[in-house]
């Protein structure tokens, strides 16, 4: 008799986008879609593009005040967005 290496659909899938390193464009992704859930839909509508580059995620803000208020809630955004994320994605948010 033979053995089966029986494994669940979250190993083999993981496995699967690990190996043709698509793993972390998928989390840097939902980052990115969570931003909105993150800092609120208020805060949403004066973002008008956001990006990830060397593990920092930069936001453009329209709004100056805004834009400061964020910057001194940098290091708690950065936790909740990787926590929705799933993983260790950034590690810093710029604010332009």
């Amino acid at each position: 008799m033979f053995r089966r290496n029986v494994k669940s659909i979250q190993e083999v899938l993981s496995q699967f986008l690990r190996q043709e390193g698509l793993e972390t464009p998928l989390c840097q992704h939902r980052l990115v879609e969570a931003w909105g859930n993150v800092a609120g839909s208020m805060v949403e509508q004066y973002t008008e593009e956001k990006f990830i580059k060397n593990q920092t995620l930069y936001v453009k803000v329209t709004s100056p005040a805004l834009r400061q208020d964020l910057s001194m809630m940098r290091a708690d955004l950065v936790k909740r967005l990787n926590q929705k994320a799933g993983a260790q994605v950034i590690v810093d948010i710029r604010f332009y």
